[in-house]
């Protein structure tokens, strides 16, 4: 025995021995990470393969001729409910690489109930749209122009101080919806807003809307939409005179009466503008007045030269003979 631990196999055992521990204390990080990995890895297939749930927003799109038909009742997004396997779901609700919508493109003019439809969904992938149904009311398209006008409160302007003839950066928009819509509108306004007590010129962006002749909102698409406003705002040197009207492109037959019960008027402007006048006469315009009419005249626009007018609007009638 002693022969057998003091040969050399022995040693050559021995050593063969050690180098198989060390060989294998050297990679046993290795295959503990290696099944840590094989583990993370077959956990991750086994999430991407199995089944997820998802819902998501997505803007709803109207197959119609959108040239000739205007759509109105519609919501802008629905709801989809997604299920299918978890990779393809969460592939589909980054990149919303489908659209759900509704075809018009043979309903005529009135209401209807349509079904929602989508495209370009994968086919493992089930779904569900909410609302599933919409109502709307498909009309005429209508684009008419309209003129603008400034709207603000004269309550802000600070007492002795008087508001000028705004001065708008748009002078008319269109009107852009459905037939019956546009024919509701009675006016389009720039509405301004001024702040309490002011005392000098309001510059700011007015939001334009149209009315009705109740004064509420019309649903229509105004372009544009906004519009600059300029509201001179001056001290309160003022004059009352005595209003005149002058017809202007006459007809030699015919022989124009021009009246209103407005007889005189405040005018705003300089000292030196107030002091060298009694009266003002306006010019109308009776070129297209073939018979007895009324008109109201906004005066700053027939006057220039003055900060305003108190009333601003006088309504006049003409007789022909």
């Amino acid at each position: 025995m002693n022969k057998f631990f003091n040969s050399p196999w022995f040693y050559r055992l021995l050593a063969l021995v050690f180098a198989l521990l060390l060989f294998l204390y050297v990679n046993q990080s290795k295959f503990l990470n290696g099944s840590y990995n094989q583990n993370y890895t077959d956990s991750k297939i086994t999430q991407l393969s199995s089944n997820k749930h998802e819902t998501i927003s997505v803007p709803l799109q109207l197959n119609l001729n959108s040239n000739k038909y205007f759509v109105t009742g519609y919501p802008e997004k629905v709801s989809v409910k997604l299920s299918g396997p978890a990779a393809l779901v969460i592939t589909t609700v980054n990149t919303q690489n489908f659209k759900v919508y509704a075809n018009l493109s043979n309903l005529k003019v009135g209401k209807h109930r349509v079904k929602l439809y989508e495209e370009g969904l994968n086919n493992e992938i089930k779904y569900s749209i909410n609302p599933a149904y919409i109502n709307v009311e498909v009309q005429k398209r209508s684009t008419k122009t309209f003129s603008v006008h400034a709207k603000f409160d004269k309550k802000n302007i600070a007492d002795g101080y008087h508001a000028g003839t705004p001065i708008l950066g748009t002078q008319s928009v269109k009107a852009t919806g459905a037939e019956n819509e546009i024919n509701k509108i009675s006016s389009v306004v720039a509405r301004l807003s001024i702040p309490q007590n002011a005392k000098e010129t309001v510059s700011a962006s007015a939001i334009v809307e149209a009315l009705d002749s109740d004064g509420k909102t019309v649903n229509v698409i105004l372009t544009p939409s906004t519009t600059a406003v300029d509201l001179p705002i001056s001290s309160g040197n003022n004059k009352k005179v005595s209003l005149k009207f002058k017809a202007e492109h006459t007809d030699s037959n015919k022989t124009y009466s021009i009246s209103s019960d407005v007889s005189s008027v405040k005018v705003f402007g300089s000292e030196k503008q107030l002091s060298g006048i009694k009266d003002i006469t306006v010019p109308i315009d009776v070129a297209d007045v073939k018979s007895d009419t009324s008109k109201t005249v906004q005066l700053s626009k027939l006057l220039d030269g003055y900060n305003g007018f108190d009333p601003e609007k006088v309504k006049i009638n003409i007789n022909v003979k």
